[in-house]
């Protein structure tokens, strides 16, 4: 079946399978957040990114094998409402940005900066510390072997713009900045897009709007 990245709270996971990773995208909770579980295909290790709500769901979607991890992209109230469950659930280590971990209230066991590797199985994601929806927030990129780059953005860019940032034209600034220089002008146009919200994307289908981004200011 062909991955679409359009998924409905309450409906099924989508799962895009690529060589060594599967990727199972389900959207959860009353701010339709996406929630991403990430699966090594050599190990069946897994990585869960946003236990943002529904813990029931996302407990049905890790299934018998747990997680050895969960990431939190950053600290927004929405993106960890099922954290503390999943967590008592399965043993999971808490992994989430430096500076957005004091606002998470279940406690954060790995510390994260830019540049730092995160595991899972034989699976390496690189994180990216962007500034601006607010201090801490990350991605995560997958620099696949085997094809193209994978990006799960958080809420720092959608299709169509970067995240909220609150009407402040510094932090505006600031986060588009950090978007241009760490994904686009690091990642080809075939990168693909993986936000907290809503519908996937791909780097070469934003690229053209970046202009129109900075002039609009949001």
């Amino acid at each position: 079946m062909t991955y679409s990245g359009a998924v409905k709270v309450g409906g099924p996971a989508d799962v895009h399978e690529l060589t060594g990773l599967m990727i199972s995208k389900v959207a959860v909770g009353p701010m339709d957040n996406n929630a991403y579980l990430l699966r090594c295909r050599a190990t069946g290790e897994q990585l869960l990114i946003d236990a943002a709500a529904e813990p029931e769901t996302l407990l049905r979607l890790i299934g018998r094998d747990s997680v050895v991890s969960v990431v939190t992209t950053h600290r927004h109230g929405d993106h960890w409402q099922a954290l503390a469950e999943v967590v008592a659930a399965t043993g999971a280590r808490t992994q989430a940005g430096r500076l957005d971990a004091e606002g998470i209230p279940v406690p954060t066991d790995v510390l994260l900066d830019d540049g730092d590797t995160v595991r899972v199985g034989r699976v390496e994601l690189t994180v990216l510390h962007l500034v601006g929806h607010t201090p801490g927030s990350i991605a995560l990129v997958y620099d696949d072997p085997h094809g193209h780059p994978h990006v799960f953005t958080g809420d720092c860019l959608f299709p169509g713009g970067v995240g909220n940032t609150h009407q402040d034209p510094d932090a505006f600034a600031q986060l588009l900045g950090d978007v241009e220089t760490k994904i686009f002008a690091a990642l080809p146009d075939e990168t693909w897009v993986y936000p907290g919200h809503g519908d996937d994307t791909t780097l070469g289908a934003e690229r053209p709007q970046l202009p129109a981004w900075r002039e609009r200011g949001w």
